[in-house]
């Protein structure tokens, strides 16, 4: 069955998307949309180097989105005031360094998209070989939050998301 549906989820969500685009229910539609839910992921997984994520904990997920989104706005609102009200000279921007313990292909590319996402925050490195993260902050006053922050309300929410337990790869 994984042979020829990698992603169900994908698949079915491609289907419902193509209805939703067509506004139909027709049958030639659901049969265009199956062909299709079927057919893409199968011809996008040679781009697919580490294979399909597996979702461990959905419900993190959707709790690490709604986080993010407070986060985001909170971030617009606080640099717009410094762009904005600010003297250029009083900013501090500086590069600073988080240790990862975040391993998951598919969870370092959503936390790039996350940081990135965020004003005031630039992903700018991931040193592998360090398991760091070297992140440019537009107007940094603590270091220690912002490793803080990092590391509790973004990558421990995705370490739940994407990467098993030690339990479940066999260690104890």
């Amino acid at each position: 069955m994984k042979r020829w549906l990698p992603s169900p989820l994908l698949s079915v969500g491609l289907l419902l998307m193509w209805l939703l685009l067509n506004q139909t229910l027709e049958p030639g539609h659901w049969l265009l949309g199956g062909l299709l839910g079927i057919v893409a992921p199968l011809l996008a997984r040679p781009l697919q180097p580490h294979g399909y994520a597996q979702l461990r904990r959905p419900l993190a997920l959707l709790r690490l989105m709604g986080f993010s989104i407070v986060e985001i706005v909170r971030s617009c609102f606080n640099v717009s005031q410094i762009i904005m009200l600010r003297r250029s000279a009083n900013v501090n921007s500086q590069f600073i360094r988080v240790p990862l313990d975040l391993r998951s292909p598919h969870g370092l590319a959503l936390l790039s998209c996350l940081i990135n996402t965020t004003p005031g925050t630039v992903w700018v490195d991931h040193l592998p070989d360090k398991h760091e993260l070297l992140l440019h902050v537009f107007d940094l006053h603590d270091e220690a939050w912002w490793v803080d922050t990092i590391k509790s309300r973004y990558e421990r929410p995705i370490m739940e998301v994407f990467e098993s337990s030690a339990t479940e790869k066999g260690h104890t």
